[in-house]
């Protein structure tokens, strides 16, 4: 494993962190927990130090889960990391509480890395009138927090005063090859870095659109490569490739993924890709913006839905057709979102009831309803019942 130091406390960290938002899940939606302890102790017996969480991961059970996962001196091997969720905090003793709360959900006396969740402009000024100046600085003072920092879901424009709000220990950005523009981006990433914060990573394979296969006319770029990487080799060993990146955050969800994460940063040097090997990667960046239609990452926070809409797995299915081009992505679409493994209970882009609740909790500022109704038009009409009736059968439901 690689290490990176945090300049602003000198931290030696992984390069590579685990994050605990897409741990593997049990059929009934619970986490597997042997499955995901297996995988948190192989990351950490193999050198991965830091460990990254949030209140509302896995409907807030990744937190207890960790201190279940972190027992027997695995604590004391890792930094740990969580959030302040901000959209739920309405005053100053909020923020203690919460904290307080996490403490005991993780069964840890110390945060080490102690984030200001999903800040953009509007929310850093309402938390910021709320009083986490003072909560941030009596936490790190009284040993509760160690690092303050934050994640950051907003504009290019808005990142920079916002670093420069606070004296931050680190931030967390979402960033891959398709991002070098969006939210903080490469700027943000070089200005967080001047002013001596650590900079971490979240979404470096963009929720997992850029891992696994890819699109044969990306893949015929790749294939021009001299070195043979996988899709997520390419894509991790860029964002190391950064020397301004300190830790990347990979959302792991399988045993595999753990492996090949490690094996892939064992080589995650800085300025290690060749000018040639830029230029592909710029190529097949492009070649992506075109197959895109809808920039979700999967992330989840528009979840639950009250009409009860699988909003990831409707853009993800209708991303996938736009990119790969496979007509079967049509009766998925009726396999996937009306559950019929499991419940027979419908999740489709056309049950949306246009309440927007789900557009104030996006951190790509989608506008759900309206990409909602672009699915609908793609993959349901009035042969919905008889499409749910072939996909049953293929499948001997």
């Amino acid at each position: 494993m690689l290490y990176r130091t945090n300049p602003k406390n000198g931290d030696k960290l992984s390069i590579l962190g685990f994050g605990a938002m897409r741990l593997p899940s049990k059929e009934d939606g619970g986490i597997d927990e042997d499955k995901a302890i297996h995988m948190v102790r192989y990351a950490i017996d193999n050198g991965v130090n830091f460990v990254d969480t949030a209140w509302p991961y896995h409907m807030g059970e990744s937190e207890p889960f960790l201190a279940r996962a972190l027992v027997n001196g695995y604590r004391e091997k890792v930094k740990l990391s969580t959030k302040l969720p901000t959209w739920a905090v309405n005053g100053r003793e909020d923020m203690d509480n919460f904290l307080n709360a996490q403490l005991e959900k993780l069964n840890t006396d110390r945060i080490d890395y102690y984030m200001v969740h999903t800040l953009t402009k509007a929310s850093w000024e309402r938390i910021k009138e709320l009083g986490v100046i003072e909560f941030l600085d009596s936490a790190k003072a009284d040993g509760r927090i160690i690092n303050a920092g934050f994640s950051y879901h907003g504009t290019q424009e808005d990142f920079a005063p916002i670093v420069d709000d606070y004296d931050w220990d680190f931030c967390l950005i979402q960033y891959n090859f398709l991002d070098e523009k969006v939210q903080a981006g490469t700027d943000g990433l070089k200005y967080a870095a001047s002013k001596g914060l650590g900079v971490f990573i979240m979404e470096p394979l963009r929720g997992g659109n850029l891992a696994g296969k890819a699109p044969e006319e990306v893949m015929a770029i790749w294939d021009e490569a001299e070195t043979k990487r996988t899709t997520v080799e390419w894509a991790l060993r860029w964002v190391w490739n950064q020397p301004e990146v300190t830790c990347v955050l990979s959302g792991m969800t399988e045993p595999e993924h753990v492996e090949e994460n490690i094996r892939i940063a064992e080589n995650g040097y800085p300025n290690a890709l060749t000018e040639k090997e830029l230029g592909l990667v710029k190529r097949v960046a492009s070649k992506y913006s075109g197959m895109l239609k809808i920039n979700c990452t999967g992330c989840g926070y528009c979840m639950p839905c009250p009409a009860k809409v699988n909003i990831p797995a409707c853009f993800d299915t209708y991303n996938k057709l736009h990119m790969f081009h496979e007509e079967f992505l049509r009766l998925q679409y009726f396999a996937i979102l009306g559950d019929i493994f499991w419940t027979n209970e419908p999740h489709f882009a056309s049950q949306c009831t246009n309440c927007g609740i789900c557009i104030d909790s996006c951190p790509q500022n989608i506008p759900i309803p309206e990409m909602l109704e672009k699915v609908t038009a793609e993959f349901e009409g009035p042969d919905n019942e008889a499409k749910m009736a072939m996909v049953k059968s293929i499948f001997k439901m």
